[in-house]
């Protein structure tokens, strides 16, 4: 009798598992979306990929990005990344969000967090919620003091925590904490957000209060705060971007946040490798007129993504600022470009023990500054991002592993795949078969060439896809093949709080 072909057989590649360590060159076997046999002769396949010369890993897990449509997806793709999570902001409603990803289509894996910000504005400051992308909706309402500085009433907290709880009932796999937009909320309500998270075993999503290398409101105290929020309340408190929020003082962040862990507090981080961040003009740490003081940054630190004109006060960008809070900037924090002075901070931040890779991912814009969700491919020139959009893992694998060799591909591998679904264990189950290359585990591979895989983006050319993966699948299905992208591929699934 002739043997049940497989549905698809990747042969002849290095197959690398961060979990249990195997490495090994084999074949790969695939049916029903699921990892089905590894090893020599596995049988006929209807498809077969050739990966000699290549690595075979996990699919990269990305907890942080804002762009969340099919055009980003694409650009992420070839950054390897088969599952892709707005955790920080989070949505809201969270079931027709997830309803509306459905719809559209996506060639990723995807899922969010329960906006904790818009509930926080809905009860406060009496919002209504619309279907603009979450990260937009950082900046509406910039000016309106009640939601961003003041402390809420205790039936307003209880009125927040009823919207977050029902987010999680619908399908939220966390909780997002952006406190940095909205500096002025209590030590109270945070508590019992936290509270709220530890009943329900959600992980948080923290960008942390401040990042001033000053006190008071320093990033120290940011930090000492969310390291207290952990032990008060039980709460698994992740870190979104360590690098971008931890000003200069990174070697102080982590030295507090290691011993943290060391004492068994549930307290994860993630960083992604750039000196500079990006977000709307509207946040509202963009207006303190002590921003020079409190950062060591210039006015001229904040550039227009969609222009690149940089501002040249504080006057000149709260213009801007009223003129439409949700335009997308960049910051310029760290002089890591080209071995700068600030490389070791960044490189505290990346090398983290037991970090993750994470992009923070940000949109794709219209020089008017409207999101594209567009399906033309490549994406028209004229669309902008940061270039960590694009290029953070491929990055990553090339600075890193290659190049530098700070990082045994292992191990860069683990922070990219296996580091991330063990962070959501708890938010989400089903990425417990993902982030690993073993049977019975989900069809989402990467493969790249590790001798040219990077980072193709810069920021004088945002719009380069990255180079070097090969081929990647997403539930068993081959997004890209021999390089090239299926531009009518959308196998993408949600990823869902018990799922």
């Amino acid at each position: 009798m002739t043997a049940t072909p497989h549905e698809l057989l990747i042969r002849d590649g290095r197959i690398m598992d961060p979990e249990s360590g195997r490495d090994e060159v084999a074949d790969v076997a695939v049916s029903a979306g699921r990892i089905t046999a590894i090893g020599r002769d596995l049988g006929p396949a209807r498809l077969q990929l050739d990966a000699a010369g290549q690595v075979v890993a996990p699919g990269f897990i990305d907890l942080h990005a804002h762009g969340q449509s099919l055009p980003a997806d694409r650009m992420q793709a070839f950054d390897g990344v088969t599952t892709t999570l707005e955790l920080e902001v989070g949505a809201l409603p969270v079931a027709g969000w997830y309803a509306g990803q459905a719809r559209a289509g996506r060639l990723l894996n995807y899922g969010t967090a329960v906006a904790w910000l818009l509930a926080r504005k809905v009860v406060v400051s009496g919002m209504e919620l619309t279907d603009a992308p979450p990260v937009a909706a950082l900046g509406a309402m910039a000016d309106d003091p009640r939601w961003s500085q003041g402390v809420a009433t205790d039936t307003q907290v209880e009125a927040i925590m009823d919207i977050v709880r029902q987010g999680l009932e619908e399908g939220g796999i966390g909780i997002g904490i952006p406190n940095a937009y909205a500096p002025g909320t209590g030590v109270r309500e945070m508590v019992r957000l936290c509270e709220v998270a530890a009943a329900a075993a959600s992980p948080t999503f923290t960008h942390v209060a401040w990042s001033s290398n000053i006190d008071p409101r320093s990033a120290i105290e940011a930090y000492v705060r969310l390291i207290g929020y952990a032990g008060a309340t039980g709460a698994h408190m992740h870190i979104c971007h360590l690098n971008s929020t931890s000003g200069l003082d990174v070697a102080g962040a982590v030295r507090i946040l290691r011993r943290a862990q060391d004492q068994g507090l549930p307290v994860t981080v993630e960083a992604y490798p750039y000196g500079t961040g990006a977000t709307v003009i509207g946040a509202a740490f963009l207006a303190d007129p002590a921003y020079p003081e409190r950062t060591g940054l210039g006015w001229d630190s904040v550039e227009l993504v969609t222009s690149g004109y940089r501002f040249t006060d504080r006057e000149d960008l709260m213009r801007a600022r009223q003129t439409d809070p949700t335009q997308l900037i960049l910051q310029h924090f760290l002089d890591s470009e080209e071995d700068g002075p600030h490389q070791p901070l960044l490189d505290m931040s990346v090398l983290f023990p037991g970090g993750a890779i994470a992009s923070d991912a940000m949109p794709w814009v219209a020089p008017d500054g409207a999101h594209y969700l567009g399906d033309a491919w490549p994406i028209p020139g004229q669309m902008v991002s940061h270039p960590r959009s694009s290029g953070t893992f491929t990055r990553f694998l090339r600075q890193y592993v290659r190049e530098r060799r700070l990082v045994p591909l292992m191990e860069g591998l683990a922070k990219c795949s296996l580091i991330p679904a063990q962070i959501m264990a708890s938010g989400a189950p089903q990425l417990q078969r993902k982030g690993r290359l073993q049977v019975g585990c989900d069809a989402d591979l990467v493969v790249f060439d590790p001798d040219t895989v990077g980072e193709r983006a810069s920021f004088t050319a945002m719009n380069r896809a990255a180079e070097g993966v090969r081929h990647l699948l997403v539930n068993g299905v081959p997004v890209i093949a021999d390089g090239l992208l299926d531009q009518a591929a959308t196998p993408g699934r949600a990823v869902r709080r018990g799922g």
